[in-house]
């Protein structure tokens, strides 16, 4: 099917695709250091990948450690951290991590603090949204698998709740 477009530039071919969502992801991808994004939003996905082919979505962190910007050493700790880590708090999204509810201000918890179901233990910015997660229980902080302002993937551990 040949592509058409309208005058003000939008295509009529059946796909619409909102370029400007894809330029934001893109600028994310870039300020995040992340490779890979994904939104989706009703009947529309959206895939914004950046270096190399995608065939290997499981292993992500071999190409990170493969990298020239990321250190060798840090990849072996952070897979043992992850099977140690296993009843961890895990990230619901990708995005940067935020310890504290804004810059200059006292980190929500820290190893040792008490916290109840339901309270906030960091926050996710993703796509300029700052998304709270929350303890999923209730215990003692045991350990905080993240740094302030470090950017993080889906489903990886952040908090350990003893």
């Amino acid at each position: 099917m040949a592509e058409r477009k309208t005058n003000d530039g939008r295509n009529t071919s059946g796909m619409n695709v909102d370029t400007k969502l894809v330029r934001e992801l893109a600028e994310l991808l870039n300020e995040t250091g992340l490779t890979e994004i994904e939104v989706e939003d009703n009947d529309r996905k959206i895939r914004v990948a950046r270096g190399g082919t995608v065939a290997m979505a499981a292993p992500m962190a071999a190409p990170v450690a493969a990298s020239a910007s990321a250190p060798a050493a840090a990849a072996p700790a952070a897979e043992p951290a992850a099977e140690v880590h296993a009843d961890a708090l895990k990230s619901p999204m990708v995005g940067t991590a935020y310890l504290a509810p804004e810059p200059g201000a006292a980190n929500f918890i820290k190893v040792g603090d008490s916290v109840k179901q339901g309270d906030t233990l960091l926050i996710v910015e993703a796509m300029k949204v700052m998304n709270p997660i929350t303890a999923n229980k209730a215990g003692t902080i045991k350990a905080i698998l993240i740094e302030n302002g470090q950017p993080v993937e889906f489903d990886q551990p952040l908090v350990v709740i003893g």
